[in-house]
Order: structure tokens, then sequence, then C-alpha cells
């Protein structure tokens, strides 16, 4: 075993954890779960009751798994909705499948066998992590927890300062704990003051509020080194914004389709691996003078599908734009009119209950089995009949107008496609007529390079020079077949790479349709299931509500006459 492992704080949590009572050592897993939130924190006859209802497993927001001999993470994916998870005080050795858990804001790993913090990078909520007692040797990968305001990470194994400045990154952070480290007992080196400095943000260390005064003199103090690390961290976030800006743009430029066409991407693609076309700028000025004006003129057009594309993407933005707003005002007009169904029979619900209530009250009251009892319960009948023609009334109107609405998307979605469809090859077109230019400039720099190494041959054969003549080019000297089967090459291999490009945005703008158009149908299947699981959930309820209402009258009489 190694040295950190042996170390004094390792052997304390160790005999903590072993001196507790733990079951057989597992890993979290779906009985542990139910288990776990059965029986949380309620008593008497609330626990008796709460253990009576089904586990439903979205609805959990705090999950407690202390000493529970706990080995390994697994299985919290079933709680999406957890805010607050306790894994405190088990054998637990890596952070892991955690990260799907992105409402979490409480995080309790403390007095575990953790080695490395790590996997914690998605839980964006997170605001309490504590991971005191474990055994970690540095502070890392905690930066983009954003709304991260306490972490306690006393009593580990760090021993080194890499990482604290990390956590300028975190500007939430107010309350940190390092207690405990070996870092904290350096001889000469007041750690606290270096948080102090090095931590504009915190307003409590170690639990202690800062002092105005105590950060002047830690500022003070370590004067040099918060230089520095401004310095370095200025430079990071300048990075970082310059980096966040050219892939927004790259993300911009793809959806128009022309990325890498802003400037000398295709020509430079065009000769890229071209070994033919090597050997022809072989002969010098001439050829040289000859790409030079290849390259403008592909630049030049490129700049136009470029600008195309550019021009387009923003009438496709401002189609969708429309398209969405129109869809979205159309829900809203369906969601009012569900809305005044509703609440049209509420206030017939609520005037039923009332009338049942008082019916329900005399039943109590009066004589089994008599006339009066006899009459009453025809009374509720009648009530319990009409309420469910009213409520299967309301399913109806419901169900109906969610089915027209569900309707009316789809075939509006359709029609959008074909809008859509109709834009997109207007667009890809035009482009095409851009990347026929491109192949005629190919084809004419392919004529001129042929004539101008001709006529380099014809003049070194004239002045009789043919050892000037570059090596790979002296097969052209008596064949001029040879001549020519390189230029084909290079066209062929030019083409090629235009024709690549052509192919690329003419399937990505075609897939853009189907899966946007993919994206939008599966959206309003998801809603469309989630209204009648609502409109069915609803009136589920409002069965239950007068089904239940002799039961709660009787229950109202007890305890009137408690």
């Amino acid at each position: 075993m190694d040295e950190e492992t042996q170390s004094p704080t390792a052997e304390r949590n160790k005999s903590f954890l072993e001196e507790v009572n733990f079951p057989e050592p597992g890993i979290i897993n779906l009985d542990m779960i139910r288990s776990s939130y059965l029986e949380e924190g309620q008593h008497g006859e609330t626990r008796r009751l709460h253990q009576l209802e089904p586990v439903i497993l979205e609805r959990i927001k705090t999950l407690r798994l202390e000493f529970k001999n706990i080995l390994r993470i697994d299985h919290l994916w079933v709680l999406p909705n957890l805010t607050k998870l306790c894994l405190n005080c088990n054998k637990i050795e890596v952070i892991e499948h955690i990260g799907m858990l992105t409402a979490l804001k409480e995080l309790n790993l403390s007095f575990n066998y953790i080695t490395k913090i790590e996997n914690l990078e998605t839980l964006v909520n997170l605001e309490v992590l504590s991971l005191f007692g474990n055994r970690i040797t540095r502070i890392e990968n905690l930066e983009t927890l954003d709304k991260l305001v306490i972490l306690s990470i006393g009593n580990n194994l760090i021993n080194v300062l890499d990482g604290i400045d990390r956590l300028r990154f975190v500007n939430s952070l107010k309350v940190l704990n390092l207690e405990g480290n070996p870092i904290a007992k350096l001889p000469d080196f007041p750690l606290s003051q270096y948080v102090t400095a090095i931590l504009p943000q915190l307003n409590y260390y170690e639990y202690v509020f800062i002092k105005d005064e105590a950060r002047d003199a830690a500022q003070k103090r370590f004067y040099r080194e918060l230089r520095e690390i401004e310095a370095k961290q200025e430079k990071e976030i300048h990075d970082r914004e310059t980096e966040a800006r050219e892939l927004a743009e790259a993300e911009r430029l793809a959806s128009s389709f022309v990325e890498h066409l802003d400037r000398q991407q295709l020509y430079e693609t065009m000769w890229r691996g071209d070994d033919d076309g090597r050997v022809l700028m072989l002969i010098g000025a001439p050829a040289q003078e000859l790409a030079e004006d290849y390259e403008k003129d592909v630049y030049e057009l490129t700049q136009k599908i470029y600008k195309l594309g550019l021009e387009r993407l923003n009438e496709r933005d401002a189609d969708i734009k429309d398209f969405l707003s129109c869809l979205e005002e159309g829900r809203q007009e369906f969601q009012s009119l569900g809305q005044k169904h509703i609440e049209e029979f509420m206030q017939y619900r609520d005037k039923t209950f009332e009338e049942a209530s008082v019916t329900l009250r005399e039943l109590e009251t009066c004589e089994e089995n008599g006339p009066e009892h006899v009459q009453l319960c025809e009374a509720m009948d009648t009530t319990n009949a009409q309420f469910d023609d009213a409520l299967n009334e309301l399913w109806h109107n419901l169900m109906a107008q969610e089915l027209h609405l569900h309707e009316s998307i789809e075939e509006s979605t359709l029609n959008f496609e074909h809008r859509f469809t109709r834009l997109m090859s207007s667009f890809v077109e035009e482009a095409q007529l851009y990347f026929l230019q491109l192949r005629h400039v190919c084809e004419h720099f392919s004529d001129s390079i042929t004539d101008a190494v001709s006529r380099f041959i014809s003049t070194k054969l004239a002045q009789n020079d043919l050892d000037s003549v570059p090596q790979e080019l002296r097969m052209c000297i008596d064949d001029r077949e040879s001549l020519v089967n390189l230029v084909d090459a290079m066209k062929a291999t030019h083409i090629a790479r235009i024709e690549e490009r052509e192919d690329r945005m003419a399937t990505r703008s075609k897939e853009f349709i189907s899966n946007y158009v993919e994206k939008l149908n599966k959206e309003e299947i998801e809603r469309h299931r989630a209204k009648i699981l609502e409109i069915n959930s609803f009136m589920e309820m409002m069965r239950k509500a007068i089904a239940n209402l002799p039961e709660e009258i009787h229950a109202e009489l007890l305890s009137e006459q408690e």
C-alpha cells in the first residue's frame, strides 16, 4: 500500500468508517433506492401512510444512503429530479454515474475512499458539495460548476496548491474548507491567507468570516502570486471568448452549408495530394502566374457561394422563426379554448360537490333504508350520473380539440417541409451554377497550363537546353501524350474536389430538411402524447374526487362530533 493511503488522515477516516456497523458491501440498486425513500424522515402514522404509497421515482427529490457500505454508485439515472443526494459514510472509491443528475443542488460524498474529483462537470445546478474525509490529492474539475456556493474538502490528502486558483472561475463560491490537508500544515506558509488572497469571491474560509482587513493583508502578502494568477486568468478568459466566438461562427457557417468557403480552403484542397499538378508547376514563373490567376478566379466564385449561403441562411432562419411563431400561436389559441372548457366544468363541479355534500350529510343522519334514505340515494345516483355525463362531454371536447390541433400541426409541418424544400432546392441550384463555373475555370487553367508547359519544352528544345528541363517533365519532350495525361490527371483531381464539395453541400441541405422535420414531428408526438395523458389524468382525478366524496363527508362528520 502506498504512503498516501497510510497517512494519519486516511487512517482516521478508515477507523471512523470501520467502527460503523455496515451491511454487506454493495452497489446502489433500485431496491436500495426504494427502501431508503420509504424510510425517509417520516414518523408514526405519517410514516405508515407514506410507506403505503407507490414509489414514483421521478418525484423523489431527496435521497439519503448513508452508512450503507456502498462500494459503487449506480442506477441513479432513475431519479431525474433529484436535488439532494447524501452518500456520506460509505466505501465509494470513484465518483461515477451521476452526470445525468442535472437538477442536483446538494451532494454529500464525505467519509468515503474517493481519490479524485471527477465526473461532476454536468452538475450545473450544484450549490453544495462536500468531499470531506476522503483521499483526494488535488483540486480539479470543478470550474464548470457555475452555481457552487459551498465546497468542503477538508481532511483529504491535498498536498499541492495547483488547482486552488482554478476556483477563481467559480464566481458563486462563497464558502471553502481545506482544513486537515497536508498543504494546510506546510511550515511558514499561511494557507488561509493564500486562499483569501487569490479567491476574492470567498466570504468564509473554514467557516470563519473573512474580514476586509484580513483580505487586504493577504493580498499584500501574496501580491506577486496574485498578479501572476490574474494575468494567467485574463489570458485564459480571452482565449475562451475567442474560441467561443469561433465555435459560434463555425456552427453558423455549418448551418449555411458553405463552411470552409470563406477563404482559400477549396483552392488549397484542390491541390492537396495532387502530384501531377505539382510536376506541371515545375516550369516556374509561367505556371506560377497562371496559378495565381487560377487561385483568384476560384476565390471569387467561392466567395459568391459563401455569400449566397449566408443570404439563404438568413432567409431560412426568418422562415423557421415565422413557422414556429405560428405554431405557438395555434397552440396558445387551443390551450385557451381548452382552459375555458375546464374552467366552466370546474364551476359546475364546485356547484355539484356543494349540493352532493349536503345530500351526503343528510344521508349520514337519516334512517337507513327509510323513504328519505332511498330518496337521497336516488338523488346521489342522479348527481353521479350527471357528473359522469358532464365529465364525458368535457373529455370529448378536449380530445376533439387536441386531435384537431395535432392534425393541424402535422399539416402545417408538411406544408412547411414542402416550402422549405423548395427554398433549399433554389439555393442548391443557384450554388450549382457557381460550381459549374468553377469547373470551367479548372478546365481553362488546364488548357493554359498545357500551352505553358508545351511552350516551355519547345523553348528548351530550341535552345538545346534539355538539361534544364525538370526530370519529372522529360518524358513529355518526345511524348505529348504524357503531357496530356499529366494535365488530365490534375484536372480530374481538381474537378473531383469541386464536385465533392458540391455534393456535400447538396447532401447536407437535404439532411438538414429531413432532420429538422423529423425533430418537429418528434416534438409534436411527445407534446400530443403528454396532452392526452394530461387530459386522461384530469378525468381520473375528477372521478376519484367524486368517488371519495362520501368518505370525506363521513370523516368530516366524525371530526365534528369529536
